[in-house]
Order: C-alpha cells, then structure tokens, then sequence
C-alpha cells in the first residue's frame, strides 16, 4: 500500500506585491468589447492592480436602458474582491455616466466600497480637457442624436463648448464594438481639423482608439482624448501614480 502525502495547514506569508502601489477596480458593461483591452494596457504598470466585475446592460443603447444600470451598480462593484478595499473604482459607460449622473455613480460606488475614489468616462473627459486647457471640443460618437444633445449640453454646462460633432448612430453596442478603428481615426482627423475646435473627445468606452491617440494628434496638432483614455488617466491620478510608459498623448504627460 503506497503512503499518502497530505500536508495540511502549512506556514506561508502574505504580501501586496500584485497592488503595492495601487488597486483598481473596473466596472464594465455586458455588451464592451474593447475597454478591458485598452486598459489593461495602459495599466500595464508594476504594482498596479486591475479587478473588474461586469455589469449587465441590453445592447440597444438609449436612455432607458442606460437608467437601467443604476439597480445594478451597487452588486457589480461588490463582486470586485468582497472584504477587500480598492483604491478607486472606475465605472465604464460614458453615455449612462451622463444618464444616471456622475455624483450619483459616486454614490453608489461608495456604498460598495465605502471610502473609494470614483470616476466615470464622463468626469474623467472634463478633468482630462481641462488638464490640456481644451475649452472647444470636436465631439465623436457611436450614439443616436438625442444622447449625442444631451451630451454636448452637459460638457456646455462644465464650459467645455462642442462646436463640431459626429455621430456613428449606432445603438446596438454589440456592432459599436466591432467598428474599425481606421474608421473612427478617418473622423476624428475629418472633424478635428476644423479651426473652430482646439482638441478632440471620442465617447465611449467600445470605441477602440486609445492606442492611436498619440499618433492622431501627431496628424491634427491638437490633443484628444477618448473614453477610455481619459477614465485610465483619470484613475491613476486618483490612484497617485504616474505614468511613465511614453506613446500615450500629451494627457499622459500631465501626469501628478
């Protein structure tokens, strides 16, 4: 008869290593195909952590199903490590940021995870434009014109002027996912060059753009940022971390 190995209760320690300089939690939709992509890369710093939990949402994208997303919010940020404190949490939904409202996010996200920084692609963007001191935004979209209004109302009441929008008009965010990103840079350039506008925002958190941001504004001469871009600088400046890895923008240069 073999002898059995059965080892039980064995000495071990604990460290932080994997979230020694920060940890981030990330609230992502259902239907995104794109915004775990682009910051797990420009994440992709030593000691910094990223959590996510998904958040149900119907493809069809418009204000009733964003609101809908409020009721769920709460257990979607529960889900990212239980008893474990995070050092910000970051909701990923541009267009229900702007629907339910950025203090309201701030809210619940506290009530899972009492003490956490919060942001949202929404107040992210405003921080970010203000960082470049971009006041006359060119304003590309995949949304349908009645949140694409609301949107540029809302950065208007933060004195961020929209003078030039574009839209996909696209409300399955399953197709906004898919859509190529030489077909997002072709309007960004188009709508970007116009003198009325000195910067550009891309909204949305499915568009994938992040990575051409530096090279795009190579091209126009004019900062921009996107939804994801944006939230990920956004995060980290809550979190105190810089941000050294070169190729990301001029926003990434402005680093605390």
């Amino acid at each position: 008869m073999k002898e059995e190995i059965n080892l039980q209760n064995l000495p071990h320690q604990l460290d932080e290593s994997l979230r020694s300089r920060a940890a981030i939690g990330l609230v992502v939709l259902a239907t995104d195909h794109v915004i775990e992509n682009e910051f797990q890369k420009i994440l992709n710093l030593q000691g910094v952590a990223l959590y996510q939990s998904r958040i149900f949402n119907e493809p069809s994208v418009n204000t009733e199903t964003l609101s809908a997303m409020e009721s769920r919010l709460e257990n979607s940020v529960k889900l990212i490590l239980p008893g474990m404190p995070l050092d910000v949490v970051a909701f990923g939904c541009t267009s229900a940021s702007m629907v339910i409202g950025p203090s309201r996010i701030h809210e619940i996200c506290q009530k899972a995870k009492p003490g956490v920084r919060v942001t949202n692609p929404f107040t992210a963007a405003i921080e970010a434009l203000r960082t470049m001191e971009v006041s006359r935004i060119a304003l590309l979209t995949p949304y349908r014109d009645d949140l694409n209004q609301q949107m540029r109302s809302n950065f208007e009441k933060e004195g961020i002027q929209v003078p030039a929008m574009a839209s996909f008009n696209v409300e399955d965010d399953n197709r906004v996912g898919r859509i190529a990103p030489a077909s997002i840079e072709a309007v960004a350039l188009e709508i970007g060059k116009h003198s009325s506008v000195d910067g550009i925002f891309v909204a949305c958190t499915n568009l994938r753009i992040a990575e051409r941001v530096h090279f795009l504004e190579q091209k126009l001469g004019k900062p921009l940022t996107s939804s994801n871009h944006a939230m990920a600088w956004h995060t980290l400046s809550l979190a105190g971390i810089s941000h050294s890895q070169a190729g990301w923008g001029r926003l990434f240069e402005r680093m605390p």
